[in-house]
């Protein structure tokens, strides 16, 4: 091995090891391996640990690693690729393993939200279950809530659920809020209370900060240092809530997005809410942020009629940025948090989801996706997932513009979440109340109930067998109940 002090033969001159190391550290991994085939001092410098330990971070892999880590990183990202290569070839083959999560009886399902894998649900009975896909143990406890010892069988309906990789929220139909700590155990760590409905509830996804919409209000919930939950903010407003989002990465003061019909307020915690948008009598139809900018669609109406759009605006400045599409229909759905850089993914009522090119405000791709209007979208670096009212789950490759495969259920698709290998999708019925002599019967109830359904494209050796998931029995998975919700739920006997 040569020395670090040695010189390194570069052409005509001779460079110092570490100079050469700089050099290459501009190659990707295929101008590596054709150095590599220069001559013997070139191959030690392009298998250098540090070379391939950069090109792992720059693709993505191995993020929390440090370079001590492991001995061969080269053969680490050989390791990486490979299996990036199965994952991709199996979402494209329609290759995996799909499970039906396992529904509350004599139930409807009212909301459902996921985050890394956890998903949770919530019923007309009042009852909230979370399941943990990422050990296909699919035993799901349930967050209990106080109403269950007061006033049994008369539990509200639940209207929301959110969860992050801490906590659990719902919030009900008779105004109440409930947060769980998912670490500590089942049963609220806070209860909170609207004078009416909560119209809409939005959880960060990277801390404790909850915000919740009740008549013309606003409140921001927040723990203190002690655990202690406080109310970090509260706004006041002029129409009831619509959509409501908490801006990611914002520091020590919450940040959330608000729209109420035609306004959009900028609700930052140690100000006033204030208007970032207003045209009257254009309301807001969708709404998704990001840590600098937010995108919601605006419906067109009036003498002048423009064509329903997507307003992009920067946060930090307060301005618009872009104005994109043109479109007879209503945005109905638009993804930026989790959209590739300067990309953006919508889904509208005229049934086609669009593909936005933030860089120069035209659309990319337009592609004809569902019967009826779309409901639900989310895009990476290469495919498509999106959802539909007529209960179509539709996946495509729009590198090459290309339908893989579609799965088809009852009810219009609510959630749907995926990462490089999973998949969690819920059918949510429009009616949340089912006639009770039907609930009698299984078929009738199968029916009416609504789905959640969650894909695992890791496991090679199983293939989908029907156009339909099959339910996946829940005795095989009693005996590995090993997740981290256990640790909450230590003496649950499910």
């Amino acid at each position: 091995i040569r020395n670090e002090m040695d010189d390194v033969p570069f052409f005509d001159i001779q460079l110092p090891y570490e100079l050469a190391i700089n050099i290459f550290q501009y190659l990707d991994r295929k101008e590596l391996g054709r150095c590599a085939q220069v001559s013997k001092t070139w191959k030690v410098i392009a298998e250098d640990e540090v070379l391939w330990y950069r090109l792992c971070q720059q693709e993505g892999h191995l993020l929390e690693s440090s370079i001590s880590d492991y001995s061969c990183w080269k053969l680490i990202f050989q390791e990486c690729r490979a299996k990036e290569h199965m994952l991709r070839t199996n979402w494209k083959n329609r290759k995996g393993a799909v499970s039906e999560l396992e529904h509350v009886p004599d139930a409807v399902l009212c909301d459902v939200h996921s985050h890394d894998g956890v998903v949770i649900a919530g019923y007309t009975s009042g009852d909230v279950r979370v399941w943990d896909t990422r050990t296909w143990d699919y035993v799901a406890p349930f967050l209990e809530s106080e109403y269950e010892e007061d006033e049994p069988g008369m539990q509200p309906y639940v209207s929301f659920v959110r969860i992050n990789s801490s906590l659990a929220v719902a919030a009900y139909e008779d105004g109440f809020l409930n947060i769980w700590d998912l670490r500590t155990g089942k049963y609220p760590v806070h209860r909170f209370e609207h004078d009416a409905r909560i119209q809409a509830l939005a959880l960060s996804q990277e801390d404790a900060t909850v915000a919740t919409a009740s008549a013309f209000d606003v409140v921001m919930l927040y723990p203190n240092e002690e655990g202690h939950w406080q109310i970090a903010a509260e706004f006041e407003v002029q129409k009831l809530v619509d959509y409501l989002e908490i801006v990611p990465d914002t520091g020590r003061y919450p940040v959330a997005v608000a729209t109420a019909g035609d306004l959009v307020y900028l609700l930052k915690a140690e100000d006033s809410a204030r208007t970032l948008h207003y045209v009257y009598g254009q309301p807001v139809t969708c709404l998704d942020v990001s840590a600098s900018q937010v995108a919601f669609g605006v419906k067109s109406l009036g003498w002048v009629y423009e064509g329903n759009k997507i307003l992009v605006y920067s946060l930090e400045a307060e301005r618009c940025l872009s104005k994109l599409g043109n479109a007879l229909g209503d945005f109905t759905c638009v993804n930026l948090r989790n959209s590739p850089p300067s990309l953006m993914v919508s889904g509208n009522m005229d049934r086609r989801v669009r593909i936005h090119d933030l860089r120069t405000d035209k659309i990319a791709l337009s592609l004809s996706a569902h019967q009826l209007g779309v409901s639900a979208v989310q895009m990476d670096d290469w495919k498509i997932v999106s959802g539909g009212e007529e209960g179509l789950v539709s996946v495509w490759d729009y590198r090459m513009n290309r339908k893989l495969w579609e799965v088809h259920s009852r009810h219009p698709v609510r959630h749907i979440a995926f990462t490089s290998h999973s998949l969690i999708t819920a059918n949510v019925p429009y009616e949340r109340v089912v006639r009770h002599s039907d609930l009698d019967s299984f078929a009738t109830h199968r029916r009416h109930r609504g789905l959640i359904h969650a894909y695992e494209f890791a496991v090679d050796q199983l293939a989908f067998q029907s156009p339909l998931p099959v339910c996946r029995s829940s005795c095989d998975t009693m005996t590995s109940y090993n997740y981290d919700l256990a640790l909450a739920f230590p003496y649950d006997n499910i």
